[in-house]
């Protein structure tokens, strides 16, 4: 019975969907200078107040918390649910082709741009679900909030803000991830390494490097100046590293130097494996060329022999390891400065269960200093809950009949707000085997998975706070 009211309900909804996602889309949301009222910035605080807006509209309660997070409440009880999400988005980057970032476009039942997967779209999706409850007058004991965030992206300093004011709830999913249940997340280990030297004068020599835009991105751009090589010096050597690493090399000739700008493909640095790191890419033809002796060559000399370009496992620092449950270790080299005198540098390393300080942490921080580098990290926990849960069990159930497909849990590389929430797991909106190109050009969003997420919530809420 309750399905079908869903359904039914659920049957003229997709253009209000689609213009709701499209409205938050269209704003720059990336995380910028702090302010009152808007602590992450003026793009994520635009966005939180259209959410609120489009909430309001919606019929829901709607408040904002100092700019922090917002929340849209279906009634005035107690809270038994809560569906966190965030309106904050990575960097648009480079390589769109289908539109522009923060211009949306429906193409074939893709829903293109910023945020329309990663998170925009799901909020919108679980927005409509309460609306969908509210509107069919289905009587419900307590409250499911949703939670929208601005900062999720960058550090998730909005949750921990708002649940430092607030209670848990007894049930909580993030729609930030896929399905079917994500109840495993991956320890990290993100470590800030440094090392300097005096200025060198011999040539040919390396001015210069920088890769990345974010930690959690894998990069698909990298670029360095070269003092005493010309391009025709570096072409030979290029295509040699081309065809062993499938980056790609451009050159140009700026105040003296010979600027090489690698092009691999970005990716999550929860994933590494599925992009083609640029800042390798770039080391590995750096170390190939024949530059004078100095303190820049030996520390890109050592950065080659520590991640070398295609390691996504951290065999070469020594902390490969996996098991049944998280999967393997990944490591993700995604930020690089290097100036005359010195280089900073991160990486992105996601850890399984099986991940300790002494096999982990430990081991690495000493590959590093054992060639002379500063290692600065602590190791995050990972974040497991059992599949046997009640709550969990009810979302693999109403998953099986909505989909038809097999519930199942499974767990992921990648971060969530749920990852300090006790029994938070993730939960949508992507069904298996379609690429989002999360984090990179072209971000899109099947609309019928949009569609099936907000009447999978709906009922979800019901069960819930029934």
């Amino acid at each position: 019975m309750i399905r079908e009211q869903i359904e039914a309900y659920f049957t003229d909804k997709e253009k209000l969907l689609v213009e709701a996602v499209s409205r938050l889309v269209a704003i720059d949301s990336v995380e910028g200078e702090g302010a009152p009222g808007a602590p992450f910035g003026p793009g994520p605080a635009a966005a939180l107040e259209e959410a609120l807006t489009i909430a309001k509209e919606w019929g829901l309660d709607a408040e904002n918390h100092e700019g922090y997070v917002g929340t849209a409440d279906l009634n005035g009880g107690e809270d038994a649910l809560h569906i966190l999400g965030h309106l904050d988005v990575v960097a648009p980057g480079e390589g769109w082709t289908v539109t522009q970032p923060y211009a949306p476009k429906l193409v074939d039942g893709l829903l293109y741009g910023r945020g329309t997967d990663d998170d925009k779209g799901p909020v919108v999706a679980s927005l409509l679900a309460m609306k969908a409850v509210k509107d069919l007058e289905i009587p419900l004991k307590r409250n499911c909030k949703v939670i929208m965030g601005t900062n999720e992206e960058s550090g998730s300093g909005d949750i921990a803000w708002y649940f430092a004011r607030h209670p848990y709830a007894p049930a909580t999913f993030s729609p930030d991830s896929g399905f079917p249940v994500i109840n495993t997340e991956k320890g990290s280990l993100r470590p800030v390494f440094t090392k300097s030297w005096p200025v060198q004068e011999a040539l040919p020599r390396v001015k210069w490097v920088h890769g990345g835009i974010r930690l959690n991105i894998l990069p698909g751009d990298a670029s360095a100046g070269v003092e005493g090589l010309t391009m025709y010096d570096i072409q030979p050597v290029a295509r040699n590293i081309t065809a062993r690493t499938g980056v790609k090399f451009t050159f140009a000739h700026e105040d003296g130097l010979t600027v090489i700008k690698a092009k691999g493909e970005a990716s999550h640095a929860a994933w590494p494996e599925g992009g083609n790191n640029a800042i390798t890419g770039l080391i590995a033809l750096l170390c190939a060329l024949p530059l004078a002796e100095g303190g820049c060559r030996d520390a890109l000399n050592s950065l080659n022999a520590l991640i070398p370009h295609g390691d996504c496992k951290g065999r070469s620092l020594g902390i490969a390891q996996e098991e049944p449950v998280a999967g393997a270790l990944t490591v993700a080299f995604s930020l690089l400065e290097v100036t005359e005198t010195g280089l900073e540098g991160r990486f992105d390393s996601r850890v399984p269960l099986c991940a300790t300080e002494d096999n982990c942490l430990t081991v690495a921080k000493a590959a590093f200093e054992g060639k002379g580098f500063t290692f600065d990290s602590v190791q995050g926990a990972p974040h497991h809950v059992p599949a046997d849960s009640p709550f969990i069990q009810t979302l693999l159930k109403r998953y099986e009949e909505y989909t038809g497909l097999k519930g199942e849990c499974l767990s992921t590389g990648g971060g969530t707000y749920v990852h300090d929430i006790p029994g938070g797991v993730a939960f949508g909106c992507t069904l298996p085997g379609f690429d989002t190109h999360l984090h990179g050009p072209d971000e899109r969003v099947r609309v019928s998975d949009l569609m099936l997420s907000a009447k999978l919530f709906a009922h979800i809420i019901i069960d819930m706070c029934g």
